[in-house]
């Protein structure tokens, strides 16, 4: 089963079971009392990431979209060089104009990608789980961050150094043509949230982003509040509420103390802002043999 958890008001907690635990990501964490108990409550006994040997690590199974769309090979060449990594909650793994150090492969975990402005809180432009990649500003040749990036829901993704990872584009002619396609779909995808932000009501925007969560969690349960629900929608928290009380007179989803179950994902779809399904035609169009949304069986359990 999966949940996610939230400790408001800009971060959310995904945990899953894990068929075996992935060494401790070193990335940093957000100055918060929440990121601290989660460092304390790492198993000092688990060993290093460098403890993997590139053998063993291009043996493990890629789960990442993209990585496993890659020809046998060149997924070889590519996971020989990375590092299984666990991504904990509240980790920031870069900002807005920062160097990139790394880049990412989610496996389980998701990334939120947000934009600042000004002296405004965060808003939230985009999510980034098993379908795509974390620096992808890199295959322009361009190393500074164009958003900031917060680990939203926990889990293992593969991590790469940036030096290795231009290197690798380099002599892989499939991975920049599968990168390049990514590309596209992550500039479609911006360009539908600016102008959601801009044009669409609160409603269909909440069931977009309950869809997009879904998705990524391969759940149907998700422990939110609505102060984190409107930081991430940039909104007011009256707003949700209404938002999400209409939800649950419509017999979409069930809200009771934090914890949000989609009952209705065919009815959600629907209620959901032309810019979900929009979304999802711009990755299948580009990777016509997989998809952003994970399978879930009667139990909403993910594959």
């Amino acid at each position: 089963m999966v949940e996610i958890s939230v400790i408001p008001p800009a971060h959310v907690r995904l945990q899953t079971e894990h068929s075996r635990p992935w060494p401790q990501c070193d990335s940093r964490s957000a100055a918060t009392p929440a990121a601290h108990l989660l460092k304390a409550a790492v198993n000092p006994m688990t060993p290093p990431v460098s403890a993997s040997l590139p053998s063993e690590r291009s043996a493990l199974p890629a789960q990442n979209r993209l990585i496993a769309a890659l020809p046998p090979v060149r997924r070889a060449s590519l996971l020989a060089l990375c590092e299984p990594v666990e991504l904990k909650l509240s980790e920031r793994l870069c900002e807005a104009g920062e160097a990139t150090r790394y880049v990412y492969f989610p496996v389980d975990a998701f990334i939120s990608l947000l934009a600042q402005i000004d002296e405004h809180p965060s808003l939230e432009m985009g999510m980034v789980g098993r379908e795509g990649m974390l620096g992808l500003q890199l295959i322009l040749g361009v190393n500074r961050a164009p958003l900031g990036a917060l680990v939203q829901g926990e889990g293992r993704a593969w991590r790469l150094g940036a030096a290795a990872f231009r290197t690798e584009l380099l002599r892989s002619l499939p991975l920049r043509l599968l990168l390049q396609r990514y590309l596209y779909v992550r500039l479609a995808q911006l360009a539908s949230a600016a102008g959601c932000l801009r044009f669409h009501q609160i409603g269909p925007r909440l069931a977009r982003w309950l869809l997009m969560s879904q998705d990524r969690a391969g759940h149907a349960q998700l422990a939110v509040t609505q102060e984190f629900l409107a930081f991430m929608l940039g909104v007011r928290r009256v707003g949700v509420t209404q938002a999400a009380g209409a939800m649950q007179r419509s017999g979409l989803i069930r809200y009771h103390r934090g914890l949000l179950t989609v009952l209705d994902r065919a009815g959600l779809e629907a209620a959901a802002c032309s810019c979900y399904a929009r979304d999802q035609s711009h990755y299948a169009a580009q990777f016509p043999a997989t998809s952003v949304r994970r399978r879930t069986d009667s139990s909403g359990t993910g594959t």
